[in-house]
């Protein structure tokens, strides 16, 4: 059977376009840099966060890494926003890891929460080794100082850390708004650089401060940061206040500008996205600041005469008390300047000797006179 001349033609163009776009996708994929070959020489480094591959944080510290050629870096973060998680982990549900492109490292990111990151990494599940030589967590924007460590996912990813018997570093900077800018991230993952590199010589020389992560915080201004300063976790807090909104100005899953900076709890995230398809892969139009205000009270329920309210929630500071003078408190150095380096532990009855193990190291490692 005769196929008409006109028909044949049409179908040799389309043969030709299908083939053209196929060599260009293969010209396109052999141009993207490859996975790192693993280096058994040099050590683990596993980095993660709380907001995703595309922070500036993760990818300044990632790049500041990479760049020295020293370790084998590895990355695995979630997949959408996690921030003020604190230590939450994803039960019942599956967790799925996707590969992802990130300069010189090894790169995962889950639909889990960033102590998932920490311990699906540290489990041997997922990577061919199970025990880095550090994990780092962050550079998170916005500050961990006081309470506000308790709900942070930043600091729980360096915690989780320390319960798989790893030495960690939670690393945050002092992010403000308006006055704060992406390329301080640059300058914050040079500041932690000289720090990170004594940690991982310490860990391997067994000289590390042991049953403890430090917990660093970098001041708004990077560069003119007064040096380093040991610290203690200070009572300070932030209020958690919730506000009433109307439903018909805010529908269920609509999305609002968070107006705080500064306090490193950036998303109140209610309801369980995580294992949706990647969490819509990361979120990419909700990375900066938005909190979901949908009830989750009334989420599943379709009787009509049941009555659903939405809320917001807020972080607001806390006048702090006067007596709190103590200048060797985390957010009093972080305010006067200087790089806050608080050595954080999982039972306080060993404070002490910790402070004094922390108070040592730092003498050792960071020049006279910081």
């Amino acid at each position: 059977m005769m196929m008409p001349p006109g028909l044949v033609s049409n179908l040799q163009e389309a043969l030709l376009s299908r083939k053209s776009e196929s060599n260009s996708e293969a010209e396109q994929a052999s141009e993207e840099p490859l996975e790192p070959e693993f280096d058994e020489s040099k050590p683990i480094v596993l980095v993660t966060n709380t907001d995703g591959v595309d922070s500036p944080g993760l990818t300044h510290l990632v790049e500041a890494l990479v760049n020295q050629a020293l370790y084998n870096v590895h990355v695995i973060v979630p997949q959408s926003d996690k921030s003020a998680s604190a230590h939450s982990v994803t039960l019942r549900e599956t967790v799925e890891a996707a590969s992802a492109k990130l300069s010189g490292a090894t790169a995962f990111e889950i639909s889990g929460t960033t102590v998932d990151c920490v311990s699906l990494a540290l489990s041997g599940a997922l990577f061919s080794w199970s025990k880095p030589m550090l994990v780092i967590s962050g550079i998170n924007r916005g500050s961990n100082c006081g309470h506000n460590i308790f709900y942070s996912g930043v600091v729980a990813g360096a915690r989780e850390a320390l319960l798989w018997g790893v030495p960690a570093l939670s690393i945050s900077l002092n992010w403000k708004k308006d006055e704060s800018k992406e390329d301080d991230f640059k300058d914050a993952a040079s500041i932690c650089l000289p720090l990170i590199n004594a940690a991982i010589r310490d860990v391997e020389k067994g000289t590390f401060p042991k049953s403890c992560f430090l917990d660093i915080e970098i001041p708004t201004s990077p560069l003119s940061n007064k040096g380093f300063k040991l610290t203690k976790q200070s009572m300070k807090r932030s209020t958690l206040n919730w506000l009433a909104v109307s439903s018909s100005r805010y529908p269920t899953g609509h999305f609002l500008a968070n107006q705080q900076g500064g306090l490193g709890l950036q998303f109140a995230q209610l309801g369980r996205d995580a294992s949706a398809a990647g969490a819509a892969r990361r979120l990419a139009t909700q990375k900066k600041n938005l909190e979901i205000i949908e009830s989750t009270g009334a989420a599943g329920k379709s009787d009509p005469n049941r009555v659903k309210k939405y809320f917001r929630l807020e972080f607001l500071d806390k006048q702090q008390e006067e007596e709190e003078i103590d200048e060797d408190l985390d957010y009093r150095a972080l305010e006067s300047g200087y790089v806050a380096v608080t050595p954080l532990s999982l039972s306080p009855h060993i404070e002490t000797d910790i402070q004094t193990a922390a108070s040592d190291w730092i003498s050792d490692v960071l020049p006279s006179g910081q």
